[in-house]
């Protein structure tokens, strides 16, 4: 028997949200290099090509679980909240309440980013090959700026394009939640893994140009406002860079979104007691 579609509580949110963000992470982290890499500024083959391909590893480790962990406390929290103010609960059974979903699901994405944008800014440098490709020496990079621009500028810095994700990741939870939860009605850890990853393979597909941005303004050199490198990008190469990596980025999502949302639900499943 599936288990039942059930809000699970905040502990098994917490849990099972870093269980999930570090799976998702660690499995496919050569595939988010590859990406990262062929949208660089600097090249495919200059950004260290196939070689390499593990680092900044240390930045994901430390970020995973804690990022995906407040994305599922605060999507599960949200969730909860709006339905149990409803009065007919059959929408929300038979998964007519996307609104709700996307609504939980974009401030879950909004709180994960106070974790995932500084993480996400030494992951890249390192896998990009700047500051010797180590996450460690990408970070001392970072707070040693605290000597000429103080503690204002270091935070300045690990939260290089904050906007830029929040503005690729709210649209892409948009599209990829309300999918997946169409689908997760009454569910195991497999038919979840299955629905996650079709949805990820179509929000990836439609949000790499807002992908692309991101990555160009976390690895420029001095830092760039977005609608610098969008007009540079368009005025320079026109349309093409904006889906540089699309390949490897609909690849890693795909694959990312069944065991981020397949580990999700196992994992709520193991602690709630359900068969899975």
């Amino acid at each position: 028997m599936a288990p039942q579609a059930t809000h699970p509580p905040f502990t098994t949110a917490l849990l099972a949200g870093g269980i999930a963000g570090t799976t998702v992470d660690l499995s496919l982290f050569p595939l988010d290099t590859l990406k990262t890499r062929l949208q660089s500024h600097a090249g495919f083959f200059a950004s260290g090509g196939f070689r390499g391909i593990y680092r900044g590893v240390g930045s994901a480790v430390v970020g995973s679980a804690p990022g995906a962990a407040f994305f599922f406390c605060t999507y599960e929290g949200i969730k909860g909240f709006l339905s149990s103010s409803r009065l007919d609960d059959a929408d929300l059974i038979h998964g007519k309440t996307p609104a709700e979903h996307m609504l939980a699901a974009s401030l879950g994405e909004v709180v994960a980013c106070a974790v995932r944008v500084p993480t996400e800014v030494v992951k890249q440098r390192a896998q990009a090959g700047m500051h010797g490709g180590s996450s460690a020496a990408a970070l001392n990079a970072i707070l040693a700026q605290r000597q000429t621009h103080g503690l204002a500028g270091v935070w300045r810095e690990l939260y290089r394009g904050w906007g830029i994700t929040v503005m690729r990741e709210v649209p892409f939870t948009v599209i990829q939640f309300p999918l997946w939860e169409a689908g997760v009605v009454e569910v195991s850890a497999g038919e979840s893994a299955l629905y996650g990853s079709v949805s990820g393979a179509v929000a990836a597909g439609i949000t790499t140009p807002l992908d692309v941005l991101k990555t160009r303004v976390m690895l420029s050199r001095e830092k760039e406002k977005v609608f610098t490198v969008l007009r540079d990008l368009l005025k320079s190469h026109g349309i093409q860079p904006f889906f540089a990596g699309i390949g490897p980025r609909i690849m890693w999502i795909s694959a990312g979104g069944a065991i981020f949302l397949g580990s999700y639900q196992w994992a709520v499943n193991a602690l709630q007691g359900n068969i899975i």
